[in-house]
């Protein structure tokens, strides 16, 4: 049977089902995905040098004869076998643990490549452990393990990169059956190599140069191809017509007149920007992005006000009741005085409560609609939609968010559409990620607010963490505990902190007199509800939490944040997490225990404790995160995106400029093989 592209696993020789189990871990399952598995790192072995110039620690390559051989038993039971190798220029003593078999494998005479960190031994230069290789006449492809640039892949259990090394390259001469997607005009001008050319030379580099023009062709073919769908999806978006909605100047000016505070420069800003977008037929496809506490739901109100008052619908989707609940009370009540019908509507809402909506929202009664998922269910038809508004955009899936985009039941057009992030993304990012939106951002914070002071709190000092919280609560102040986990654990989860475990704690042990509540997300609607609102009102003295409460939970007079394993979250999420306090006039603290001591953990943490910003902090999450993949596939469904990539600035000009050239030339649909390939970004983009 013949071997192509497409062949499964279980055609390639040598790799039975147990293999092929483990492959699949690594998401393997034909010849195409095992040719496609590229290295993540190269081992230089190229450099041959000649025994008499080795050095101690210094990792060589060398090439000899072995001398001789045998197998030791060393007085703790380990096995040793030694080997003497000799070129025409001396010896060196070659040592491998428990390894006995390699003298069936490795005979007298054998010539050989070994390559390996030179340490002293007895007064001797040796090399412990070193990759080798048998040299053989017949081997007309050269050596795999040693003697070359070696390619070094992702591992799992039982698969190593010697194995993979083995496996891939008697599939090397299937690689020209790839077909490249990239088109000659854009290989020719950015002076790449072909597609083929540049897998055979990630696996198996001739030399130091063939690997740099390999790594330029698919990072290049990276940021391309994410760069061509965003502004591809930008063009198409350029094309479609939305409702004009004229900036009511005076009516606008009046709101922010009446406001009990003032704006802030980045609202005022972020404001007009939005509103100069509304202007316009074509629809505004925005992201306000702004940091925890930063004000987005009032330049929102102000948006969704300048719509509601020319005749036409707002809708702003949220992705939990709660923070439904929220927006809906704060926008109501500044929408009041301009007698604008504001409707909620949620999962929970009753059926016959959910009709009447259904029917205010297609008469066109409801202007102003505030929901969940809710909003997207079947019976949803707008009769004017202006404005389509998405919080915490990432909550929701592709075809949720196109849902929003559809034609409202008295016109052929498109709502304008402002997506509303409170995740800091550096603006390198957000520019190579979101080239098809416009950019606006809140970073400012509103005045009067004070710094949060932020304490890593270990285990030895947690008692002095109880009480300091007990004094603050006696002030009349409250606070939330965050937990990883919601119940009972066992097994490696056991040390870890959750929701159930801790609320029993504190209410029975450490705090019997205070009055503690706990929330999670398994919970029903009503019971949520019921609690925040008893938190709100000041009838709880204590909340524990899961990450339920990450996004929109507004409570003034909580002070104290409490994140119990804070080594179990992200930096971005802890940042959110802190967001929860610090909105009143009281000063908030916010606590990290942790029973970690590794460097790495510490670093992170500190580096919450040194700054509020969190525009700061997504920066230093990039650095601390360090090379490798930025957008994983298995945490966010989406492509691989190397963090490097994201960063250089040089090389996303180089691929937007070239994008936009192509498709000024080019129907991208008619370039069928490149089409598929930018697809996958569909995720991440605003209009699929």
């Amino acid at each position: 049977m013949s071997i192509t592209l497409n062949s499964k696993l279980d055609e390639i020789p040598g790799i039975g089902p147990a293999y092929i189990h483990k492959l699949q871990k690594l998401g393997i399952e034909t010849v195409r995905d095992f040719l496609l598995y590229l290295p993540r790192r190269w081992d230089d072995y190229s450099h041959i040098v000649p025994i008499r110039e080795i050095r101690p620690d210094e990792i060589v390559t060398i090439k000899g004869k072995i001398w001789e051989i045998s197998n030791k038993r060393a007085r703790s039971g380990i096995n040793i076998t030694e080997a003497i190798i000799a070129d025409d220029t001396g010896t060196v003593k070659a040592t491998w643990f428990n390894q006995p078999f390699l003298i069936k494998s490795l005979k007298t005479g054998d010539e050989i490549c070994l390559a390996g960190k030179l340490e002293w031994n007895h007064n001797s230069v040796g090399m412990v452990s070193p990759a080798f290789e048998k040299i053989s006449d017949e081997d007309e492809s050269g050596l795999t393990h040693v003697g070359r640039i070696v390619p070094v892949y992702a591992e799992t259990e039982g698969i190593t990169s010697k194995w993979l090394r083995s496996k891939i390259k008697p599939l090397m001469k299937l690689i020209y059956s790839i077909r490249d997607y990239l088109p000659e005009e854009i290989k020719r001008e950015q002076k790449l190599i072909d597609l083929p050319a540049a897998i055979r030379q990630m696996h198996f580099p001739e030399n130091a140069l063939q690997l740099k023009k390999a790594r330029e062709r698919l990072d290049f073919d990276e940021m391309f191809l994410l760069q061509l769908a965003v502004l591809n999806s930008r063009k198409k978006l350029n094309q479609e017509r939305a409702i004009a909605l004229p900036f009511n100047e005076d009516l606008i000016k009046g709101f922010v007149h009446d406001l009990p505070y003032q704006l802030t420069n980045a609202q005022r800003k972020a404001a007009w920007e939005i509103l100069q977008d509304l202007a316009r037929m074509q629809p505004m496809n925005r992201l306000l992005q702004g940091d925890v506490g930063s004000g987005k739901t009032v330049v929102a109100a102000i948006a969704m006000l300048n719509t509601a008052i020319s005749n036409n619908q707002a809708v702003l989707l949220c992705p939990t009741e709660i923070l439904v609940k929220q927006h809906f009370t704060l926008v109501s009540k500044l929408l009041k005085p301009f007698d604008i019908d504001c409707v909620m509507l949620v999962g929970s809402t009753p059926k016959a409560e959910k009709e009447e909506i259904y029917s205010k929202i297609r008469e066109g009664e409801a202007r102003v609609i505030i929901g969940t998922h809710a909003l997207l269910e079947k019976g949803v038809e707008f009769w004017r939609l202006g404005l389509a508004i998405v919080d915490e955009q990432h909550r929701f899936g592709v075809d949720q968010r196109a849902a929003l985009r559809k034609e409202s039941l008295s016109t052929k057009t498109l709502p304008h559409f402002l997506t509303m992030t409170a995740t800091p993304i550096p603006r390198t990012l957000s520019l190579t990620l979101f080239g098809d939106l416009d950019l606006s951002i809140l970073d400012e914070l509103p005045p009067g607010r004070k710094s949060i002071i932020t304490r890593i709190v270990p285990s030895t000092k947690r008692q002095d963490g109880y009480h300091f919280i007990e004094e603050e609560i006696k002030k009349g102040r409250q606070a939330f505990v965050v937990c990883p986990l919601i119940g009972d654990v066992t097994g490696l989860e056991s040390e870890k902190k959750s929701v159930m475990v801790e609320y029993q704690s504190l209410s029975k042990n450490i705090y019997p007199d205070l009055k503690i509540a706990y929330i999670h997300g398994k919970m029903k609607s009503e019971e949520k509800e019921k609690i925040m609102s008893d938190f709100a009102a000041g009838e709880t003295n204590i909340l524990v939490s899961t990450s339920v409460i990450e996004v929109g939970i507004d409570v003034p007079n909580s002070t104290i944040m409490i994140i119990e394993d804070a080594d179990r979250f992200g930096l971005s999420q802890l940042h959110q997490f802190r967001g929860r306090v610090g909105r009143g006039e009281h000063q908030s603290y916010c606590f990290l225990f942790t029973k970690s001591n590794s460097e790495p953990v510490l670093k992170r943490l500190n580096a919450l404790v040194q700054t509020n910003d969190g525009f700061k902090l997504s920066e230093v999450d990039l650095e601390i995160r360090g090379p490798g993949d930025f957008i994983g596939a298995r945490q966010h469904g989406l492509p691989d995106i190397k963090m490097k990539n994201l960063m250089d600035l040089a090389l996303i000009k180089k691929c937007r400029d070239a994008a936009n050239n192509f498709l000024a030339k080019n129907n991208l649909e008619h370039q069928t093989l490149l089409y598929d390939k930018t697809k996958v970004f569909d995720a991440i983009l605003y209009l699929e």
